[in-house]
């Protein structure tokens, strides 16, 4: 069964096309608290006070939630901008943010949101329901080549009730509803219309922190919207994100207090920081991958794509290579995530079995050119891969090269293996998101992977059209199904999920906890009064 044939295809394959370098909250629609987990923290707090952070990626794209897709746009647009219902960043846990509460279910496809009362955007304006009916039009229009057009397509209409009200329709019954909300962020009509480019520059929205510049290559300073009346007010005057791109700087930076909290520590500073700083990895769905042109033989033979992951001595690469920071997949999905299935094939370390797959499959002396990033963690394991695979007897050629570079010849059909890294769960958690940013017909399956078209493929595209309409314990038989599907074809899958490792001064920051994915949230933090 495919829901929106023409329309839902179309508008993933837009999405996925323009969001290749941006790949740098499970709850159903009752379910989760109004409040953030995190709360107002305990302690005295000095209000006066301005945050100072490390960030370790580069400035780049629109602020414009419509298509902000970076790394430091989109955690920079968890301060600026709110939806009707927002992820938390710590929890992934759904909250009423723009909205007063959670949405209330009028029949099985039909809700109704309040806006908060007199809630405002950073500009004095009033927040209205033609603000956000405008917000969702824009993106769920075609024309205007969203970013996340694909993730909200289960919206039919979007209206406004009066002037704090509206009521949102679905083309069906959809549990994830308060999980899917908040990819559309709410922005004032009357501005955007006026000058869209001038937006992507100087974003206003309605929360907590406004943009006051953002300086490629220097830092993006934030200063508290005192209007701001919603659940996670400012805790601090303002913030400075100092872009630090060169690690060794951001640890110095944090070790010497010029900042109070830094992401992207590199593993081997995570013992000597954490003698002087509060240092912890979290564990993320954040993946490195191995993929496959599966119309270049000999990967088009499932046991020879099976065989690469065999022969990985995964103990050695992540103990070596991540330095103990990763836990080797055992499905799609880490084993914390609310919806974890241990998949029916695993790819625990067995050299033989890897060379009797290739032997069964009368594949000998083979060689390849190994494609991968050069992302600095990235380089640490790549030559442990070819090192596995070389034990095997797979003669492998790394090649190493710039993220755009790279896909660049995959684009192009020039490959036949590649391992990148990839995290979609900035924009979302739920596995359909998550299945569906590698897995849906467009430039992933169908330029890539070439998976497209084989009976597996449209196996796997029946089972998430019909899981996204389901929900309990259908809904996660059917999820069960396509991991199992994912793992055994291996056209793309993850070799393991790493920990990400944030820093942060526990004397000065108050309230801080890392988040699960790329960036920092400084939502209910503030800095302690001295």
């Amino acid at each position: 069964m495919n829901r929106f044939p023409t329309r839902r295809a179309g508008r993933r394959a837009a999405f996925v096309a323009g969001t290749v370098a941006a790949a740098i909250a499970l709850a159903g629609c009752g379910a989760s608290a109004n409040t953030p987990s995190n709360g107002s923290a305990a302690g005295e707090i000095d209000t006066d006070a301005v945050i100072e952070a490390g960030i370790s990626y580069s400035l780049n794209g629109s602020f414009d939630p419509m298509i902000a897709s970076g790394a430091v746009t989109v955690s920079a647009n968890w301060h600026i901008f709110e939806g009707l219902v927002d992820l938390d960043p710590v929890t992934r846990e759904p909250y009423a943010a723009l909205a007063a509460e959670l949405p209330t279910k009028v029949d099985e496809t039909t809700y109704e949101v309040d806006l908060r009362k007199d809630a405002t955007f950073q500009n004095g304006d009033p927040v209205t329901a033609d603000d956000v009916v405008f917000s969702y039009e824009r993106v769920l229009d075609p024309a205007n080549n969203s970013l996340f057009t694909s993730y909200v397509d289960f919206i039919d209409t979007v209206t406004a009730v009066d002037d704090d009200t509206v009521r949102i329709t679905t083309d069906f019954p959809f549990s994830l509803i308060n999980d899917r909300l908040g990819i559309v962020k709410i922005v004032p009509k009357s501005v955007v219309e006026a000058d869209p480019d001038d937006f992507g520059v100087n974003p206003i929205g309605s929360g907590p922190y406004s943009l006051v510049s953002a300086t490629p290559e220097d830092k993006l300073v934030f200063e508290r919207y005192d209007d701001y009346n919603g659940p996670r007010p400012a805790q601090a005057a303002g913030m400075n994100w100092n872009l630090l791109a060169d690690a060794s700087a951001r640890v110095t930076a944090l070790s010497s207090g010029t900042i109070q909290a830094m992401e992207d520590v590199p593993y081997i500073d995570v013992d000597s920081l954490a003698a002087t700083a509060d240092v912890e990895s979290v564990q993320s769905f954040g993946l490195l991958f191995m993929m496959f042109n599966t119309k270049a033989a000999p990967f088009d033979d499932v046991r020879v794509r099976q065989a690469m992951h065999y022969a990985l001595d995964m103990d050695k690469i992540i103990e070596t290579g991540m330095l103990g920071n990763a836990e080797a997949a055992t499905s799609f999905l880490p084993e914390d995530h609310p919806n974890y299935h241990e998949a029916s094939t695993v790819y625990t370390y067995d050299p033989e079995k890897a060379e009797s797959l290739l032997a069964d499959a009368g594949v000998s002396d083979l060689t390849i050119n190994l494609l991968t990033t050069d992302t600095g963690w990235v380089k640490e394991v790549a030559p442990l891969i070819k090192e596995s695979l070389d034990a095997v007897g797979v003669t492998v050629n790394l090649e190493i090269l710039q993220s755009a570079a790279m896909y660049e010849r995959v684009d192009s059909g020039d490959y036949t293996v590649a391992v990148a890294p990839g995290d979609p769960s900035v924009f979302g958690n739920d596995p359909d998101l998550l299945m569906n940013w590698w897995f849906a017909p467009g430039v992933w399956t169908q330029t890539r992977t070439q998976w497209a078209g084989t009976p597996e493929f449209d196996e796997l595209t029946t089972l998430l059209d019909t899981a996204v309409q389901q929900e309990g314990d259908e809904q996660q038989e059917n999820w069960n199904e396509a991991f199992d599907l994912i793992a055994e074809q291996a056209t793309l899958y993850p070799l393991f999920h790493r920990q990400l490792p944030t820093a942060w001064s526990g004397q000065q920051l108050v309230g801080f906890a890392p988040v699960p994915t790329t960036g920092l949230s400084f939502l209910d933090v503030g800095v302690a009064a001295q």
